[in-house]
Formats: C-alpha cells, sequence, structure tokens
C-alpha cells in the first residue's frame, strides 16, 4: 500500500509509543520534536486517515481527571501498518542506492 510522507512519520511515531501514549498530542509532539509543526486538526486527520486504511486501530482509553474526565482516543499500529511500514522502508533504501549508486549520485 503506497502512503505519503506524512502519513508513514505519523505511522511510525505510533510504532514507537507504548500503547497508552499513542494518542494525537503525543504523535504531535513528536512529529514536531522531529521538526514537523503541524495543527491538532492535520495530525487527527492523517490518524483517521491510517485507520480507514487499515494500517491503525484506536480504541478509547479511560478518561482521565488531567482531561477533566475526558478520554483519550489511542492508536496501535496493525499488522498491515507494521508491512506498510516495513516496505516504505524497503522502498526508500532502494531510491538512495539507486541514487547514490548511479553516475554523479551523492553529490
Amino acid at each position: 500500500m503506497s502512503i505519503g510522507d506524512l502519513e508513514r512519520l505519523a505511522l511510525l511515531v505510533v510504532s514507537t509509543l507504548a500503547e497508552e501514549e499513542a494518542y494525537g498530542l503525543a504523535v504531535q509532539r513528536s512529529l514536531a520534536a522531529a521538526g514537523r509543526e503541524l495543527a491538532p486538526g492535520a495530525v487527527y486527520t492523517t490518524l483517521d486517515r491510517l485507520e480507514r486504511k487499515g494500517l491503525v486501530t484506536s480504541r478509547w482509553g479511560e478518561p482521565t481527571a488531567v482531561r477533566g474526565g475526558r478520554a483519550k482516543r489511542l492508536y496501535r499500529v496493525s499488522g498491515e501498518g507494521r508491512r506498510t511500514l516495513r516496505e516504505a522502508e524497503l522502498e526508500e533504501r532502494r531510491l538512495r542506492s539507486a541514487v547514490l549508486g548511479a553516475p554523479g549520485g551523492g553529490r
């Protein structure tokens, strides 16, 4: 399955966060730490798109006092999501190898 750069990055972030920490704001903060400043709406739209594609699943966590009794929506990478991440990584390696291996590549 082909995914865009932002989808790939969000999927990667969700895959690295502990299950109870993989919620929208945490994904947004991780992306910002990696140099991708995004509005919350862009992050949630991306997570929703990943869920519609079957690359992540979500569930509601327990309500917390810190959030005024509201629950967080927690995300988890699905098996298909893990396969897609591996495919994207292999594609990037192939592209990098082709570019760097080409005459004049890597300059």
